[in-house]
């Protein structure tokens, strides 16, 4: 992600998660945060041949732990292996970063997100009570990736 794509992907984050879109300026930040954080994208073109943003992603790590900050597929294109892409792309990502762990809040109501995470072996550790400002409750879970090659135990 660039600060190019900013407004687009802001365009969907309203669009996607109309009670908890982050600011423009929340994008804009974790941006300019490259130490500590890596956003994504993902495009396909339109028939037009204009690109369009159809996923985007992104990871905090601050070693040892991770923790994916936003992750979204428009709903037409969900079902498709996008989220799954975008998801292998942030644990590489903190993989690279030297996290041992990949930490992530997911709607308590959002079972297809909930699967994918358990399909990567994420598992359900706690429950923040009405986290969401609509008052539903967050699924903490965790993906250990254990202790990089390399670093004294």
């Amino acid at each position: 992600m660039t600060e190019a794509d900013v407004p687009a992907v802001h365009s969907l984050e309203k669009a996607l998660f109309p009670v908890d879109a982050w600011p423009e300026r929340m994008f804009r930040d974790e941006l300019s945060q490259p130490e500590t954080r890596r956003y994504y994208v993902a495009e396909e073109r339109t028939p037009e041949g204009e690109p369009r943003i159809i996923a985007y992603a992104g990871v905090m790590c601050v070693p040892p732990i991770a923790d994916v900050q936003t992750i979204a597929v428009v709903p037409e294109r969900e079902g498709r292996g996008i989220g799954a892409a975008v998801l292998t792309e942030l644990i590489a990502e903190a993989r690279r970063r030297g996290a041992e762990d990949v930490m992530l809040e997911v709607r308590a109501d959002n079972p297809r997100a909930q699967a994918l995470y358990r399909r990567f072996g994420f598992t359900h550790i706690h429950t923040r009570r009405r986290y969401y400002r609509d008052g539903v409750d967050a699924h903490i879970m965790q993906l250990p990736l254990g202790r990089p090659e390399g670093r004294d135990q």
